[in-house]
């Protein structure tokens, strides 16, 4: 049974689960949910997530939600095909989930923040940002890649020299910078470079438009 893929072809966190079934070249049938219609709302799509949010998978009557989770999912199930997302090895893997950790406390809140005012207000709400509130963002996510240009000036990704889920789960909001107006990240050297390479692979390239279902 052909795993499903539901969101909105143009939502961060569906295209950062699209692009890891791409490394792990696992096919997908992708189920467009329209929010504008309220079909996230029905109790059909609530039965699959009762927060009426995406992506969710479904893989073969195995429900899924929250993008972090399916990506650990779709990399440990899919160990032994594709790219090797998650270590195996002890203490590989808990310096896997450092990076992880890190991801979501030191990066994910101020770049997501950032996107949402410059981004997200007007587009969504039609309200102009809160200036204030991203220079706090931005200050708070200039510090965080400090210490990130200088542990990729030691190692090629986050958690050592093989890429791992740690270093994908930065695409989404970190595709966001450039397009919200800051330069954090081509101003840091090792940062600029590490990013480049991870937004530059193929599984990136492929839903940076949308995200289609490959079987």
């Amino acid at each position: 049974m052909v795993l499903k893929l539901y969101g909105h072809p143009l939502s961060g966190g569906v295209k950062l689960v699209a692009s890891i079934l791409h490394e792990k070249q696992v096919a997908f049938e992708f189920l467009p949910v329209d929010f504008l219609k309220g079909e996230n709302k029905t109790p059909e799509f609530l039965a699959k997530n009762p927060f009426g949010l995406v992506p969710i998978i479904d893989d073969g009557g195995f429900i899924v939600y929250e993008s972090r989770a399916i990506a650990r999912y779709v990399a440990e199930k899919y160990a032994d095909q594709g790219t090797k997302l998650i270590p195996t090895d002890f203490k590989s893997r808990i310096l896997f989930e450092q990076a992880a950790s890190v991801e979501q406390n030191s990066f994910h809140p101020h770049a997501s923040g950032i996107a949402y005012e410059r981004l997200g207000k007007p587009h969504l709400k039609g309200l102009a940002p809160d200036e204030a509130v991203v220079k706090d963002k931005v200050e708070k996510l200039s510090a965080s890649l400090d210490v990130y240009d200088q542990i990729l000036g030691k190692q090629k990704y986050i958690a050592g020299d093989d890429i791992t889920l740690a270093d994908l789960f930065h695409l989404t909001y970190g595709s966001y910078l450039a397009a919200a107006g800051t330069d954090v990240i081509e101003k840091r050297p090792n940062v600029a470079r590490w990013f480049q390479e991870l937004s530059s692979r193929p599984s990136w390239e492929r839903v940076t438009e949308g995200v289609t279902s490959t079987a």
